[in-house]
């Protein structure tokens, strides 16, 4: 059974960065696609970022040039490097294994979510 670990989330101030980190347990991962999505307090869940297993990416448009998602495959592992954090960005963030990708967009799995890591970025 499949199972998702994020980690590297906490508080940062407004400016800063963090990296999440998400690792996989279980066989295969090389040849899924993965993404992260974040959800604040009060507000629906949203797409931040997803990559490919041949390693392309695609970004929510207010994290462009400063998110960056990447996979170690030997490490099962993706990773979030998050830079010029702003406080929008808070939320809990969570990643996702085995979606769909379609026209560039990526559709989570039903089943397959971490628990998810606290971001919080103060201004």
């Amino acid at each position: 059974q499949v199972q998702l670990v994020e980690s590297g989330g906490g508080l940062v101030q407004a400016g800063g960065s963090l990296r999440l980190s998400c690792a996989a347990s279980g066989r295969g991962f090389s040849r899924y696609a993965v993404g992260w999505f974040r959800q604040a307090p009060g507000k629906e869940r949203e797409f931040v970022a997803g990559i490919t297993w041949t390693g392309e990416t695609t970004y929510l448009d207010s994290v462009k040039g400063r998110f960056t998602i990447s996979r170690d495959n030997d490490k099962n592992t993706v990773y979030l490097q998050m830079n010029n954090l702003e406080p929008e960005d808070t939320g809990v963030y969570r990643c996702n294994l085995g979606g769909t990708w379609y026209s560039g967009r990526y559709i989570p799995h039903r089943t397959y979510w971490g628990q998810g890591t606290q971001v919080t970025v103060s201004s």
